[in-house]
């Protein structure tokens, strides 16, 4: 089972929701492009999060600057190739995180959307309760339609409001599966396996 972990913007809470999903599908993990926070990256965050043995394949592009990945390549003097992805082969499962949402550059034409579409693995959609949050998922739901990405889970991650919920459950297919991942106001080891054991016994 290989799985690219997106959302419908930045700050959404995709790393937390990816260390439960590497958790809970025993799986390995890979971050194709970080930007910023190279000190404790996301790939560091899920080896803390969830275990240091988790595997963690290296990232294809690193940059210092905390922004969209093409402007952060252009602070270090580098264009952003798509041919340069190459989906890591194991026998294990696999959680890919991708950056911010979507429509995020990774270069002046190609977006992460275009990166899904070149590895061919389905999508996790990572959702968050905000005014707009509605809007934003099913425009990111079109997205995905248009280009044919199969859309196999769908993540509310916090709380949400029944009318939200509802809306937005409503406008996904049948065979696209819902995970709900409660708030987690302090990010650690266990709470992560708390929750993983949550989502097992539903």
């Amino acid at each position: 089972m290989k799985l690219f972990v997106t959302g419908i913007g930045t700050e959404v809470g995709k790393t937390v929701c990816s260390a439960v999903l590497t958790k809970y599908f025993n799986a390995d993990y890979w971050k194709p492009v970080q930007s910023g926070d190279l000190d404790f990256s996301d790939s560091m965050k899920i080896k803390s999060w969830v275990g240091e043995n988790t595997v963690c394949y290296p990232e294809t592009y690193r940059f210092q600057l905390a922004a969209s990945p093409h402007q952060s390549a252009k602070e270090q003097g580098i264009t952003v190739n798509l041919n340069e992805f190459k989906l890591p082969q194991t026998q294990n499962n696999l959680i890919v995180e991708g950056a911010g949402g979507l429509m995020v550059p990774l270069n002046d034409t190609e977006f992460i959307i275009d990166l899904i579409e070149k590895l061919n693995i389905p999508v996790a959609l990572v959702v968050r309760n905000y005014l707009g949050c509605i809007n934003h998922t099913l425009l990111s739901i079109l997205a995905l339609n248009q280009r044919k990405i199969k859309l196999q889970y769908l993540i509310l991650n916090g709380y949400f409001p029944f009318d939200t919920e509802r809306i937005i459950c409503e406008n996904i297919q049948s065979e696209t599966k819902i995970i709900r991942i409660p708030d987690i106001k302090n990010i650690t080891k266990e709470n992560i396996e708390s929750i993983t054991k949550q989502l097992e016994n539903r």
